[in-house]
């Protein structure tokens, strides 16, 4: 459903410099900083992916990168950095949504470091809906419609979901969508107080806007607790070593990307919301700082 578009970003010498090669002075911010070569990063729009793609963005660019993002697909996160078509990306789900692509492309791939604990994938539904368990939503499907909202169909969730469905034997069907179209599904069911089962995750702002729980899962068909990690292409680590040591450096807590979160939720752009985040805690960005 996005458009993968590729531009010279695997760290060579053609139009890009990726290397830092060729260095100009640029302005940036009311001052001068070095202008150290070409960045490509790949992300999902998701929410999470969304929020730290461009923090990282903003963090590097005051550095004196010049940074693109390219929003792609789950599977082409992956392909896209083992063919040198990206650098990184910030949001790896580690060790089952994402394991399966990580193991297919580990020969031309590098978990950099981990970035956020305590992820969790899920179904979840409105405080209101009479219901606790997987397990309980067969007995329900008339208030469900049939369904279970889900995201794009390259998200790993996706694949989990479907997985789900077979091991608890439910007659529901899992819609493919988006992860906007599955909160304005949601937002809509709330407004009019109906039952909905949707696919998420947390660190999501949905939680903040809505009052949600989570089906249990006893078979565990959807995993545990995860991490969330820095996967970058072979090669970046000698190419910008700035730049690689940034992404071993970054970390945050559920506050702290909450905010982000949260700040994307209620309006304005995302690079221009990572700007402000950035300026207010620069205690935090220093520390990600070689």
């Amino acid at each position: 459903m996005l458009i993968f578009s590729l531009s010279g970003c695997n760290g060579e010498d053609a139009a890009g410099n990726g290397n830092g090669d060729d260095v100009e002075d640029v302005e940036d911010n009311g001052g001068v900083v070095e202008d150290k070569g070409d960045v490509e990063i790949l992300y999902v729009e998701w929410e999470c992916a969304t929020a730290s793609t461009y923090v990282v963005k903003t963090v590097l660019e005051d550095l004196g990168y010049n940074v693109s993002v390219t929003s792609v697909s789950g599977p082409l996160m992956y392909s896209g950095l083992a063919s040198g078509d990206g650098d990184f990306i910030t949001t790896a789900w580690l060790p089952i949504t994402h394991g399966e692509y990580v193991s297919e492309y580990e020969d031309g791939i590098d978990e950099v470091a981990t970035n956020y604990v305590g992820a969790r994938l899920g179904w979840f539904v409105p405080t209101y809906v009479d219901m606790d368990s997987i397990e309980d939503i067969n007995d329900n499907l008339d208030k469900l419609g049939g369904q279970i909202i889900g995201i794009d169909p390259g998200a790993g969730v996706m694949g989990l979901s479907e997985t789900a469905i077979l091991e608890y034997g439910l007659n529901a069907e899992l819609v493919e969508g988006s992860d906007a179209l599955m909160v304005a599904a949601l937002q809509d069911a709330i407004s009019r107080e109906e039952w909905i089962v949707v696919v998420g995750w947390e660190p999501h702002w949905k939680f903040a806007a809505w009052d949600l729980k989570a089906l249990e899962d006893p078979k565990e068909a959807l995993g545990g607790e995860e991490y969330i990690a820095s996967v970058a292409r072979l090669g970046l680590e000698e190419d910008m070593p700035e730049v690689y040591a940034i992404l071993e450096n970054f970390n945050w807590t559920a506050a702290q990307i909450g905010e982000v979160l949260e700040m994307n939720m209620e309006g304005g752009t995302p690079e221009g919301n990572a700007r402000i985040w950035v300026d207010n805690n620069q205690d935090v960005v220093q520390n990600w700082l070689p």
